[in-house]
């Protein structure tokens, strides 16, 4: 399910946890100065990496590329989740990793 699509779903079916999302997590927590959005994202593809939270993995390496993170970047966060996290993890967010690059054509 893409991103657009998962929110239409939350806020059909929570429109309270819709809000929170979208005016608590990305209108607040991500626009705080302590981080750039560069450096939130590529803490987030690694922590949903290591989570093995592939639903919000795909939003979140879209989002890291919009962000400024690059291919070779996110690779190196799953190589670096693999020794910290697992193997399985690490190889499971490659293929939502591939996935993503060859939407986008990166």
């Amino acid at each position: 399910m893409t991103q657009p699509a998962a929110r239409t779903v939350m806020q059909e079916i929570i429109p309270r946890l819709a809000e929170f999302s979208t005016d608590v997590l990305f209108g607040d927590v991500w626009e705080r100065p302590g981080l750039s959005k560069r450096d939130r994202s590529l803490i987030t593809v690694a922590t949903l990496t290591a989570l093995y939270r592939t639903g919000q993995l795909r939003g979140h390496i879209g989002r890291a590329l919009d962000n400024g993170v690059t291919r070779d970047e996110i690779s190196e966060v799953i190589m670096h989740m693999a020794f910290y996290a697992g193997w399985p993890v690490a190889a499971n967010a490659v293929q939502v990793a591939k996935e993503v690059f060859d939407e986008r054509g990166v």
